[in-house]
């Protein structure tokens, strides 16, 4: 190989050109892979994510551990590690992942949560009735008879009935999932 297929080839992206389809540290990100992330963070964004959190919430969900680390999440996103560490952030705190030591490093891993929809839908529930307690107040405070307390009523009223029938969505998923191979308790083994 002479110096300039050398110079091409350290230049390649991963998930680009030939044998490109493993990333510096060895693990597979197929070109396939990558372009599949790119799409669901898209339809993330459309429902209302934030970009780079919707590009590592969707990098996590396709990695086969469900978890990684922040240069690895760099590493197949093309980004800086700065960019990894705002969007991990708002992903904990919205309750999707979790961060984890290595054992015996001081090296961070972000993993999605176990049953993550699940677990991201149950959390939604105290925002409903937060927000319904909000707007109740804000009714009081603007009067019942008003345009804007006739409409703050109906979002009151819309915040009650969401909060009842998630309530009752999520235990028939609940009984889906426990007559399943899959019932949501089920923790994954770990590997040896």
């Amino acid at each position: 190989m002479d110096q300039t297929d050398l110079g091409e080839a350290e230049t390649e992206k991963p998930g680009e050109g030939p044998g490109a389809e493993i990333t510096r540290n060895g693990d597979p990100y197929p070109r396939e892979v990558a372009a599949f992330v790119e799409r669901f963070a898209a339809d993330l964004v459309a429902a209302g994510f934030q970009r780079m959190a919707a590009r590592v919430f969707a990098c996590l969900t396709v990695s086969e551990e469900g978890a990684l680390s922040s240069a690895e999440l760099a590493e197949r996103l093309r980004v800086s590690p700065a960019a990894i560490s705002g969007a991990v952030r708002y992903l904990s705190q919205v309750h999707l992942i979790s961060r984890e030591r290595e054992p015996g490093s001081r090296r961070e891993r972000y993993r999605l949560h176990q049953n993550v929809w699940y677990e991201a839908m149950t959390q939604r529930d105290a925002y409903l009735r937060r927000w319904e307690t909000t707007v109740r107040g804000g009714v009081e405070i603007v009067g019942p008879d008003t345009p804007a307390g006739r409409r703050l009523s109906e979002t009151a009223e819309f915040m009650a009935f969401l909060e009842e029938e998630m309530d009752q969505l999520m235990e028939r998923w609940h009984a889906r999932r426990a007559v399943s191979a899959h019932p949501l308790e089920q923790e994954p083994e770990e590997p040896a």
